[in-house]
Parts: structure tokens; C-alpha cells; sequence
């Protein structure tokens, strides 16, 4: 039986996504041999392959280079999961929206500068005018929220997934599992 492709797919977050998804612990050999992880800031894999069976996408969209990866991903995955509140509904990169793109780089890189203020061009991508969560730019198949989701609704929902089933992330999250 071919083994699953996965992905996971970090974006404006803080990472708590993919640290939950560490935290299935002994879990992982359960799905070890199901699956080929084929891309992940985990790995040291550095293109997204020509097709993934699935990819978690931990972050929302907030700069010019999350939005290329996202569509990139999007056009190369079967089923694409928002992975966490930031990918589902924006979650805390999106406060900057309130103050907006022009204020936040003036404050960052400007009023708290010490040396030589400018934006920076090389290490930090543009910014979107807007941070949005991923379905608002490409369609997502699964939407699994939490911040971070827990070990427990990740293995649940991978579990579904393998055995070709579509998992009832409601019933997945309630009571905290």
C-alpha cells in the first residue's frame, strides 16, 4: 500500500501548530508508517513537490511571500487543512490590521530603530496590506481550529484522513480533545 504524502506549511504564526503536532509524541510511529513526510520546516526538504496528498498549513496570510506559498501549495495538494486559529480565522498576526501596514513598519523599523531606520528589503518579505486567514485566498478542504489544536485533535483528524475518511472536526474538538 503507497504511503501518504504530507505536508506541513508554516506561515505567519508562531509555530505553536507544529509543536502540537510534535506533541503526538509515540504517537508519530502510529502514523510513521502511513505516511512520507515529504515537506516541513521539521525536515530539510526545500521545494514543495509536484503533488501532496495532504498539507497542514499552520499561519495566516501576511506577506507577499505567504501569499505565493499558499497558492503555490494550494495548486499542489489534494486536500489542503488550515492547521490552527491563525490559518482558520487569522488570529493575532491580524491585529496589525487595526493599526494598519504603514504604522506598524514606522513603529518597528523606524521609532524603535537605534541605527540606520529603515524598512528592511532583504530578510523581511513585504507586507500584505491586509493579514487574512488562508480560505480567503485559495479554498481549504478542512478547517482544524485551536490554538494550537491539541495532540489529540491532530492524531484524531490524521487517523480519519488515512483510513480515506473526512474527519467531523467538531466532534474532534469538543471537550478538548
Amino acid at each position: 500500500m503507497a504511503k501518504v504524502s504530507i505536508a506541513t506549511v508554516w506561515l505567519d504564526g508562531c509555530s505553536g501548530c507544529h509543536m502540537s503536532f510534535l506533541d503526538l509524541d509515540e504517537r508519530l510511529l502510529i502514523v510513521a508508517d502511513k505516511i512520507d513526510l515529504v515537506y516541513s520546516p521539521l525536515v530539510d526538504f526545500k521545494d514543495y513537490p509536484e503533488m501532496v496528498d495532504i498539507a497542514l498549513v499552520e499561519g495566516a496570510v501576511a506577506s507577499e511571500e505567504d501569499l505565493h506559498k499558499i497558492q503555490k501549495i494550494r495548486a499542489h495538494t489534494k486536500t489542503l487543512i488550515a492547521f490552527g486559529d491563525c490559518a482558520v480565522t487569522a488570529n493575532v498576526p491580524s491585529m496589525r490590521n487595526l493599526v494598519g501596514k504603514k504604522a506598524v513598519l514606522q513603529h518597528a523599523y523606524f521609532e524603535l530603530a537605534t541605527l540606520d531606520p529603515q524598512v528592511p528589503n532583504v530578510v523581511v518579505p513585504p507586507l500584505l496590506d491586509r493579514v487574512r486567514p488562508v480560505h480567503d485566498v485559495v479554498k481549504v478542504d478542512i478547517f482544524l481550529p485551536g490554538c494550537p489544536p491539541s495532540a489529540d485533535t491532530i492524531f484524531a483528524a490524521l487517523v480519519e484522513l488515512l483510513e480515506g475518511r473526512i474527519p467531523d472536526v467538531p466532534a474532534l474538538t469538543r471537550f478538548g480533545k
